[in-house]
C-alpha cells in the first residue's frame, strides 16, 4: 500500500509557501513603494506654496537681517501675537539681539493695542526706533502702516519679518509627523489583519474592539487606578486590561471559526456587533474621560524625537517581520493560507495557527484602542468606526492576497502609508470627504484587481 508523502507542501511561483517565495513578494513591495513615492511627489507638487517661517528657528535669520541693515547697535521693538509659536520666536529673537549688541526697547506678545502702547511710550521718550521686528502676521498690522504721522519721534523705523520661502505643505515636518501619528492605530491593527488574511480569513471586528478596549482602559483607570490621580502602574495595568479584552474577543472569534467551522466573515461580523454593543453598555453611551494628563504619554508623547505611538509601530513591524520571515509560526501562517489540507498533512497545527492569528489580531486591535484612548485622552464607544475597512484596505494595497498564502509586513506598512498619504494629501488639497471615500474605494478595487491579474 502506498501513501502520499506529507513532508512537502506544494509551492507556487506566485504564492508564498512555508519556505517562502520571496521574489514575487519583494517585487510587489517594490512596486507599492514606487506608488507611495509617486503619491508623495504628486501631493508635494499640488501643495507647493509660500511658507512663512516661525518659531525659534526663524529668529536667527531675522536677527541677521536686522544687524545687516542697521549695524552696529540698532534699537528694536519686537511685536508678535500671543500664540506659542510667535512667543518662542519673540523670546529667541530678543535674546539673540541683546547678545549681539542691539538695544531691545520692548517685547510685545499680544494684541495691536499693546504694541501701540509700547510705541506711544517710545515716542514720548523721544528716542528714535530703528526696527520693528514682527512675525508674518504681526508685521501686517495696520498700526504699522503709517508710523511717521502717528509717532514722529520714532523716525520711520523699518519693519522686518521672517523671509518667506517656497516649500510644499505636504512635506512640512509637522505634516509628516501628523501623517505618522494618524496612521499609528491603523498600522497597529494592520499587523494583526495581515496575519488573519494570510491564512485566508478576515476580521471585521477590529474597529469595534478598538472602542471596547478604549472604554475598558478608561473605565479601569477611572474606577480602579485613581482616576485623574492615577499613577503610572495603574495606567499600565489598565492598558494591559484593554489589550487582554481585545485578545479575548479575538480568541472567541477564532474559537468559533476553528471549532464550529463558521466562516470568518460571519464570526467576526458577530463579534463586531458584540464588541460595539459591549463598549456602549460599559460606557453607558458616553465618553469616559476621567483620566490624568499623563495618560496621553503613549499617544502624544515624543521621548525619542518621534511620537511614542510611531516608535511603537516601528517596533511592532520589526518584530512581525522577523516572525513572518525567520520563525516557524510565520511559515505555518503562509502554509495554512496557501493550502490548508497540504499544511495539515505536513504536520502544521492548522487549528492552533488559525486560533493564534485571530487572538493576535484581537490583541493588536485592543492595543490600538489603548493608543487611541491615549491620543484622545478618553475612551468612547464611538472610536474605531470604519477602521476595519481602512485596515483591510492597507493590507490589500500592501500586496497581501485576500485568497491567503501571500503577504508581508513590509508591504502592509507601505500600504498603510499609502492610505494615510492619500487621505492627508486630499485633505490638504481641499477635496471633500465623500470624494475621498470614492477615491479610497477605487484604490481598494484596483489593488484587488491587480492581485487577481497577478495570480492568473
Amino acid at each position: 500500500m502506498t501513501h502520499d508523502s506529507p513532508a512537502t507542501v506544494p509551492e507556487s511561483p506566485t504564492r508564498a509557501s512555508p519556505k517562502g517565495t520571496w521574489l514575487p513578494s519583494a517585487l510587489s513591495n517594490l512596486g507599492m513603494t514606487w506608488v507611495l513615492l509617486g503619491l508623495c511627489v504628486l501631493f508635494s507638487a499640488l501643495t507647493w506654496g509660500e511658507q512663512q517661517p516661525g518659531g525659534a528657528a526663524a529668529a536667527r535669520g531675522v536677527a541677521d537681517d536686522i544687524l545687516a541693515a542697521h549695524a552696529p547697535a540698532p534699537r528694536v521693538l519686537v511685536a508678535v501675537r500671543g500664540q506659542p509659536d510667535d512667543v518662542a520666536y519673540a523670546d529667541t529673537l530678543a535674546e539673540i539681539l541683546r547678545e549681539r549688541g542691539a538695544t531691545v526697547i520692548g517685547v510685545v506678545k499680544g494684541e495691536p493695542k499693546e504694541a501701540r502702547a509700547a510705541l506711544v511710550a517710545a515716542n514720548a521718550a523721544g528716542d528714535p526706533l530703528d526696527v520693528i521686528a514682527g512675525s508674518a502676521a504681526s508685521a501686517a498690522w495696520a498700526l504699522f502702516s503709517d508710523l511717521p504721522a502717528d509717532f514722529p519721534a520714532l523716525e520711520d523705523p523699518s519693519i522686518i519679518r521672517p523671509r518667506p520661502y517656497a516649500w510644499p505643505n505636504f512635506l512640512k515636518v509637522e505634516n509628516l509627523l501628523n501623517i505618522a501619528n494618524q496612521i499609528a492605530v491603523i498600522a497597529i491593527l494592520a499587523v494583526g489583519m495581515t496575519l488573519v488574511i494570510i491564512t485566508g480569513g478576515i476580521d471585521l471586528s477590529v474597529g469595534s474592539i478598538i472602542a471596547l478596549a478604549s472604554v475598558v482602559t478608561a473605565v479601569l483607570v477611572r474606577d480602579f487606578a485613581g482616576g485623574v490621580e492615577a499613577g503610572a502602574l495603574g495606567m499600565l495595568l489598565a492598558g494591559l486590561g484593554g489589550v487582554a479584552v481585545g485578545a479575548l474577543a479575538g480568541a472567541v472569534s477564532g474559537g468559533v471559526i476553528v471549532g464550529f467551522g463558521i466562516p470568518p466573515f460571519i464570526a467576526t461580523l458577530a463579534m463586531m456587533l458584540v464588541a460595539g454593543g459591549g463598549a456602549s453598555m460599559l460606557a453607558k453611551g458616553q465618553s469616559v474621560y476621567q483620566v490624568p494628563d499623563a495618560f496621553m504619554w503613549l499617544g502624544r508623547g515624543a521621548d525619542l524625537g518621534l511620537p511614542n505611538a510611531v516608535v511603537l509601530v516601528l517596533l511592532l513591524y520589526a518584530i512581525a517581520h522577523v516572525v513572518m520571515t525567520r520563525m516557524t509560526f510565520g511559515r505555518w501562517l503562509l502554509a495554512v493560507g496557501g493550502n490548508r489540507e497540504a499544511a495539515r498533512l505536513s504536520g502544521v497545527p492548522v487549528a492552533g495557527t488559525l486560533l493564534a492569528a485571530y487572538l493576535l489580531s484581537g490583541a493588536l486591535a485592543g492595543l490600538g484602542g489603548v493608543v487611541m484612548a491615549s491620543q484622545l485622552k478618553s475612551g468612547s464607544p464611538n472610536f474605531g468606526q470604519m477602521y476595519e475597512l481602512y485596515v483591510i484596505a492597507a493590507v490589500v494595497v500592501g500586496g497581501t492576497s485576500l485568497a491567503g498564502g501571500e503577504g508581508s509586513m513590509i508591504g502592509t506598512l507601505v500600504g498603510a502609508l499609502i492610505i494615510a498619504v492619500i487621505q492627508n494629501g486630499m485633505n490638504l488639497v481641499g477635496i471633500e470627504s465623500y470624494t475621498q471615500r470614492v477615491v479610497l474605494g477605487g484604490v481598494i478595487l484596483a489593488a484587488v484587481l491587480l492581485d487577481r491579474l497577478r495570480r492568473r
